[in-house]
């Protein structure tokens, strides 16, 4: 069940109150080039991200912002929300940049970077003041890195729910409705973000103060660990309710593009069965029964076909998100997983003869055999969607 929230509006997108989960993404292009980090707001954006993200660090960036924006909309992006990244200097950009302030659809700023003691509330509230004024929402984002020196992991975990329940209680003296806060506690390490979310929801919980949450990994490092780290935090959280908008923070490799954590989230979504996004495809690991080389062959192929039909299918065929495809590799567990499957190709086992019986909706409907076996199989597929779907 999840954690009860109130609904925050985002341009088109709502967050919280039971709402689906919405992703999130970051650029990192140098704001200041508009074109650039246009671009990569749309690749982002078409690879599945409904929320957006980037830095505004300097004039510059402050000046690029609705540059950024039209580009967007001439693009057709118009109800993709953008947010801006503030740290240090929120304050004084917001307030000597009237459009920026007023084109963005969302501020992110961090308690820990806003100036120490009296600064620091003079500066957070005249960055709550320019979002009063604009009437828009503000993530109050905090990280264990920004919390100063703190001795102990419950000391740092603790600090950080005060820092964010607090932060938002002033944001509220200061005229921002509760409906306009989302919050997020965000460490480098999985045991400590589930900890850090867990003491937050119970803190909120405690004191009725419903606010929309972002959850994820502040630094969850490259590729595999990367993808295990951010994985294992967010589905721990989102199984117990908590977390209304994800991200997975990876840092870019160069074999990666930037949509990779856009896809983490979307398989992961997809996984808890929370979402769909494209036909569930498993595939069994293979093992000494199977022609390993020409499952493994196989399986690439169909996965490549379906990931290249996708969106026109998509198109045709909207449901199709719904659909289970089986690859299995012989016949311990393919029959099985073929009468469970909308759609299944099981290969035999260890064989010379490349053939491989088709089911849909558990029933056999033909064997394929051959050098296209992979070719065929999306043809047929493609057949049977009307009538399965």
């Amino acid at each position: 069940m999840r954690l009860k929230t109130l609904t925050v509006k985002i341009r088109k997108v709502k967050i919280g109150s039971g709402n689906p989960i919405a992703i999130q993404s970051m650029t990192n292009t140098d704001t200041q080039d508009a074109v650039a980090t246009a671009k990569q707001c749309v690749e982002l954006a078409k690879a599945g991200a409904q929320l957006i993200r980037i830095t505004v660090n300097t004039n510059f960036a402050a000046e690029a912002v609705p540059k950024i924006r039209k580009i967007l909309d001439k693009k057709g992006f118009r109800n993709l929300p953008l947010i801006g990244d503030f740290h240090y200097n929120g304050h004084i950009l917001l307030e000597e940049f009237p459009l920026m302030a007023k084109t963005l659809d969302k501020y992110r700023i961090n308690p820990g970077n806003i100036g120490k003691g009296k600064t620091c509330d003079e500066n957070f509230k005249k960055i709550i003041g320019v979002a009063v004024k604009n009437n828009k929402p503000i993530r109050i984002g905090v990280n264990a890195g920004s919390l100063g020196k703190k001795s102990g992991k419950e000391t740092v975990i603790k600090t950080a729910v005060k820092t964010a329940i607090t932060s938002a209680q002033l944001a509220e003296k200061f005229g921002l409705k509760q409906n306009r806060i989302v919050l997020s506690v965000k460490m480098s390490n999985v045991p400590d973000t589930i900890l850090a979310y867990e003491l937050l929801a119970e803190t909120m919980n405690k004191n009725r103060r419903l606010y929309a949450l972002h959850i994820g990994l502040t630094e969850a490092g490259s590729g595999i660990q990367g993808i295990i780290s951010s994985s294992a935090a967010l589905a721990v959280l989102i199984n117990q309710g908590i977390g209304d908008t994800i991200r997975a923070s990876l840092t870019p490799l160069q074999k990666y593009p930037r949509t990779v954590e856009v896809e983490v989230c979307k398989t992961l979504l997809q996984a808890l069965n929370l979402n769909s996004y494209k036909p569930t495809i498993i595939s069994c690991p293979g093992c000494g029964r199977t022609n390993a080389k020409f499952f493994e062959h196989l399986t690439k192929e169909i996965n490549e076909k379906i990931e290249r039909k996708l969106p026109s299918w998509l198109k045709k065929y909207p449901k199709i998100t719904k659909l289970k495809i089986a690859i299995m590799g012989c016949t311990v567990n393919g029959p099985g997983e073929a009468k469970n499957a909308d759609i299944a190709i099981s290969l035999p086992g260890k064989t010379e003869k490349k053939v491989a019986p088709v089911y849909i909706k558990g029933k056999f409907v033909k064997t394929l055999s051959g050098n296209a076996i992979a070719e065929q199989f999306i043809k047929l597929a493609e057949k049977s969607f009307k009538a399965i779907m």
